[in-house]
Formats: structure tokens, sequence, C-alpha cells
């Protein structure tokens, strides 16, 4: 059986607290490896070797860590193909996916290679006589990140890039359902020149969250789970004063309006809602057509659509979705459709019975729709994870700006429509962080930023572009004067008015 180890200063090392967690194959359904969980004094280790690498990293000149993150990039890419291989034998999506994960890291990598120049502080000359303000970011000393299991390569990368790339050190907590590629990609930090202890990873369960959490040599930390764990990673964080953005849970809608293009909208909820799986935080899974037109014909096609779709193991060149992460995660999904089912929703399409000839064992479950989903449901308020499409109608815009407004998820949302007026209008009045307008999955280019509102996030900063910066970096302002002579007069006092 094999073991994944941890990752600090700069190599693999073999943990002391005999607990182990499985790691399955998602395929098949067998246990594949076991990860070693770390106990806190093992943290500490990590936290340790971050502590003595930080002075270095954090004098070493912005040029210079940018050619580290270039030099990264370049290796990531090199090695494209058998990091999303590594990934999808332990998470269970297609390669296809697999690749888009790393991809978009990579694009956050890609924003940190300018970091010589986000990093350029403000400046005023002669904010008094003979005296000029300026202000400079610094690094905060030693960062975390606690990672979720559905994208292994890009959320990692969206935190210790920034982190990273701005003179910090860094602990990696990746999920232990597929924790091979984190520690792949500490290892190509390396590769990269970065000094050992400068990126280190540390797998384990909530011993290793709580240590974190409460470590005081940590000085940030930044999450993405559920919305229950992200509210209690802020509060434990926090109450140790530290600074924390916990990015939570999801339900995000897609507004269909009359004039909408079926046939793009179709494609584009049958890729959203299903596609990896719809283990996504910014997966489509509520659709609100408005109108009782649209949304009968809406319903037709998507049966239609839904009947083409091709489940398959990860590595199927043909499948639109794979596995999920585990037996557990398909028991839950599973339980969700029941639920659904008993309140009253219409199951037009059950996926439950799903089974993938050869791999009977493997964690699949086909794909599920429901109508007449009401919004006082249990299955439309909290959040899936699934591929399940519920479809919530309404019948005017109003109605539906509501629906994602007053749930208690605020994401991302996407609008339907060729009206510049409604979308416009739409954009500005819905309560939710980001807006997709015939976009059905708005995730914000690198050097913008990512973050949602009410229970999807907790924290003030979002994370990656220019938010990212802010967070990882605190800000140094100096007020200076510089003499004409000995003799001139100076005030040890806050100025008057004298």
């Amino acid at each position: 059986m094999r073991d994944i180890r941890h990752f600090v200063n700069g190599a693999t090392f073999e943990g002391a607290s005999g607990r182990f967690g499985e790691v399955f194959n998602p395929n098949t359904g067998e246990v594949q490896a076991r990860v070693q969980l770390a106990t806190a004094g093992e943290l500490d280790g990590a936290v340790q070797a971050a502590l003595a690498a930080f002075p270095g990293w954090a004098a070493t000149n912005p040029q210079r860590r940018a050619r580290v993150m270039f030099e990264f990039k370049r290796l990531v890419e090199a090695n494209m193909q058998d990091l999303a291989e590594m990934l999808s034998a332990e998470h269970g999506k297609v390669i296809a996916d697999s690749k888009g994960d790393v991809q978009r890291g990579l694009e956050v990598i890609e924003f940190t290679c300018g970091i010589p120049h986000v990093l350029k502080g403000e400046y005023t000359e002669g904010a008094g006589p003979g005296i000029d303000v300026y202000s400079m970011r610094q690094p905060l000393g030693v960062v975390a990140g606690i990672t979720p299991f559905n994208f292994p390569a890009m959320i990692p990368m969206w935190m210790f890039g920034v982190a990273i790339a701005t003179g910090n050190t860094f602990i990696l907590k990746p999920s232990e359902k597929d924790p091979s590629l984190p520690v792949r990609l500490g290892e190509l930090m390396m590769e990269a020149g970065a000094p050992a202890g400068v990126l280190n990873v540390v797998h384990g369960d909530k011993t290793a969250v709580d240590a974190i959490l409460d470590h005081p040599d940590i000085k940030a930390v930044s999450f993405v789970g559920s919305s229950d764990i992200a509210q209690y990673v802020y509060a434990r964080g926090t109450s140790h004063g530290k600074r924390v953005q916990a990015m939570g849970g999801a339900k995000n809608h897609g507004i269909v309006m009359p004039d909408a293009d079926l046939d793009q909208v179709v494609k584009d909820l049958s890729g959203a809602a299903f596609g990896s799986a719809g283990e996504r935080c910014m997966a489509l899974p509520v659709v609100v057509p408005v109108g009782k037109k649209v949304a009968d014909e809406l319903r037709e096609r998507m049966i239609a659509e839904i009947e083409t779709l091709k489940v398959g193991i990860s590595n199927d060149a043909d499948a639109q979705y794979g596995p999920v992460v585990s037996a557990a995660h398909r028991q839950k999904i599973a339980d969700y459709i029941q639920i659904g089912k008993d309140e009253g929703a219409e199951l037009v399409v059950d996926g439950r019975d799903f089974k993938l000839q050869g791999f009977e064992k493997g964690f699949f479950i086909g794909p599920s729709f429901f109508d007449g989903v009401k919004p006082g449901m249990k299955t439309y308020h909290e959040e899936i994870f699934g591929p399940v499409l519920q479809m919530v109608r309404a019948e005017s815009f109003e109605e539906a700006v509501d629906l994602p407004s007053k749930h208690q998820y605020g994401n991302g949302v996407a609008i339907f429509t060729r009206s510049g007026r409604a979308a416009r209008e739409f954009a500005n009045r819905v309560q939710v962080g980001m807006v997709g307008i015939n976009v059905p999955i708005p995730v914000p280019v690198a050097y913008h930023t990512f973050g949602g509102w009410k229970r999807s996030a907790f924290g003030d900063t979002n994370q990656h572009g220019m938010e990212g910066l802010k967070f990882w970096t605190k800000v140094k302002t100096i007020t200076a004067r510089w003499p004409e002579g000995e003799t001139e007069d100076s005030a040890f006092v806050i100025p008057t008015m004298k």
C-alpha cells in the first residue's frame, strides 16, 4: 500500500502519528493509498521550517521571487498531462476537467509573475513643508491555506501563488481525499528555485485544521469548504488574532428570460450543472425560467440533453463527467434526491440507479433533474454538490431577481437574455457576489477577484487579484522629512495648528 507523506522543508518526511486516511480510486471504489494525518506537533514542525525560511524569502527582491513563479509556471505546464492524470486518479473528474483545474490555478500563478509591479506602493511628494509620504506592502510571515477536495490544484495555487510571491512562507493543508497532487506542486516549487521551507504540505483532518487555527506563529489563513466549516474556521482563527478569509458553500441560480437563446442555454446548463459531477461551488444547480412557456420548453429540451450525457471513468475522453469523490458523498447526493422527491418536487430524471458496466463498485451517479422545486424545500435551501439540476419556476423578472437575492448563499448567479437593459438591471440589483451575463459559471479571470456574499464567504477580503494581494500583505506608511542642517528645530509632538 502506497503511503502519501507530508512535504516539509523541501522534502517528504515520514509522519509519526500512526494515523492514516484512505485514498480511494473513485472509478473502482478500491483503496489505492494511505495518507498520513499529522499531529499538532508535526504541524508545528512545518511552521518552524516556514519561520526559518521567512526572513530570507521576504528579503528576496520581488524580481527574483517573480522569476521563481515564472519557472514554477513553466514546470507545471511541462507536467500538465501527468498532473491531470494524478488528479483524476484520486478525485474522479475526467482528464479534461483536471487539466482545467490545473490551468485555472496557473492563471493566478501567471498574475503573480507581475508581482514587482503590483507590489508598488503610493508616494506623495511635498505632503507638507519638506515632507514626503510613501507606503509599502510587506508580507505577513508564515501563512496557511486549507483547501477542499474538489479543486486540488486550482485552489491551492490561488492561495499559495499570491502568498509566496508577496514574500510569505506557506503551510498548505489539502484535502485528505486527493492529496498527491498538492505534494507534487510543493516539489515543483522547490525545483523552480524556491528555498526549502517556503511551501510546505501537511496532511491531516480536524486535528491539523485546529492546530493551524490555534498556532500563534501563523498570521493568516485562507479556507475553502462548506459554509458551516467556513464559519467555524473564521470564528476560531480570528479569535486567535489571525487574518482569515473563509469561502463556503453555494446554490447558484441561472435565470432564463423569455428572450434567451434556449439552444445555448441548454448546452450551458448541461455543462454547468453536471460537469465535474456537480462538485463545484460555482456549479449551476438551480435554473429559474421566467414564464410557463419558457419553463415548459426548457424542461423538454433539458430532458433530451440529459439523455445524451455520457458518464464514464475519469480517463474516458468521451465522458462528460466521471465518478464523485467517495462512496459517502455519492450516498449523500442520493439521499438529497430522495428528500427532494419526498418534499413534493417532481423527479423528472432520476440518476441514482446508474451503474457503469465493468465499474459497478465505482462512485458513479447519473444526472438527475427536478421540476416544481419551491424555495421552502430543504433541497433548495442546502447545497447538494452533485449532478442534480433543480428547476424553480418564476412568473416574473422581479421574482427571478428575488430568488437568489434571498437565498442563504450568494456565491454566483447567471442571467440568460438578449436584453442589455434586463441584464444591467439584474447585475445591479441581485444580491450575489459574482454575476454572469450569458456566462453560466462566472469565475473571474485571475487579475480580478473571486468571492461570494452572505454564507458563501466569511471575512471581508476576496481571493486572488488585488484583493488577494491585500489579504496576504500589510501596509506600512512612512512620513519622511530631511532637515537641511543640524540647527533646525524639531518638534517631537503631534503636529498642531501652530
